[in-house]
């Protein structure tokens, strides 16, 4: 049985749309007969995205609009709303998936810092602030998806900026969803989807052919949508190279850093690459 958000004529709206998890995400809401609204930074991309939208739409054009946004400016949410609101009457599910990641280290280009905790995380709690209090007064079942990684739970080396900015999502949901079950009157529930390794713009660095070990974008909506129905909170995806159990063993260790008082990140320390390499296997 299909989430109850997900009734025909009901109003999606999707940042960072116009290409990966976004536009895949866009596309299936829009086949189910939902009414969509693409929010992505402007241009031609955004543009050929809603074309492609519309043409997997039962209504077509009239029931698929775009905007041009920028999750990480406040007045750039704000006229989100309204012409949604103008347009559609008001929005059901909210899906939070707008993300940037130029690469970080920690002492580097500070521009890159700014950007990537502006839209990663800054779209994510702008989105919700903005919307949520207009969905939950609404009284319709609602969803709010929030887009986080791995890399926010194990945080590997190499890109601190990133892993902090999705670190901050899965707590912003966490924190999200135990407010709205206990708010009277609110139907909505939130939902922090976790993807494995997707072939899309942001992880193809250049290539064009998708690897054997990647998800599509597709494969990974799908997914969502069925543990959404699940009735899941922690969206965990797979991919073709990483099966649950290895991601659950992997998040395990990493909070058994704490708990065991090991090195941060032991799991790429020398000196424990032994124990992590049992522990799998375990």
């Amino acid at each position: 049985m299909a989430h109850p958000a997900f009734t025909e004529n009901a109003v999606a709206v999707v940042t960072g749309a116009a290409g990966g998890i976004g536009l895949a995400a866009a596309t299936r809401f829009a086949g189910l007969g939902l009414k969509v609204c693409l929010a992505d930074l402007g241009g031609e991309r955004l543009t050929q995205a809603a074309l492609a939208v519309a043409a997997a739409a039962p209504g077509g054009g009239d029931s698929v609009m775009a905007c041009a946004t920028d999750v990480g400016k406040l007045d750039d949410l704000q006229a989100l709303e309204a012409a949604v609101n103008a347009r559609f009457g008001g929005t059901d599910i909210l899906m939070n998936n707008a993300g940037v990641q130029p690469g970080s280290t920690i002492t580097g280009p500070r521009e890159n810092w700014q950007r990537v905790l502006e839209v990663n995380l800054w779209g994510v709690i702008n989105g919700t602030q903005v919307f949520v209090p207009g969905m939950i007064a609404c009284g319709r079942p609602g969803l709010v998806i929030n887009t986080g990684s791995k890399q926010g739970i194990t945080t590997p080396p190499g890109d601190p900026a990133y892993n902090i900015s999705k670190a901050g999502v899965k707590a912003f949901t966490e924190a999200l969803q135990h407010e709205l079950r206990n708010t009277p009157g609110a139907r909505l529930s939130a939902h922090l989807l976790i993807p494995g390794f997707v072939f899309t713009g942001l992880t193809a660095k250049g290539r064009t052919e998708k690897p054997a070990g990647a998800w599509t974008a597709e494969e990974t909506v799908d997914f969502m949508l069925a543990r959404l129905e699940a009735g899941d909170f922690y969206i965990l995806c797979p991919d073709n190279e990483v099966p649950r159990a290895l991601d659950e063993r992997r998040i395990l260790w990493a909070a058994g850093d704490i708990v065991e008082n090991r090195p941060p990140l032991s799991r790429w320390h020398p000196d424990h690459a032994q124990a992590f390499a049992a522990f799998l296997k375990d």
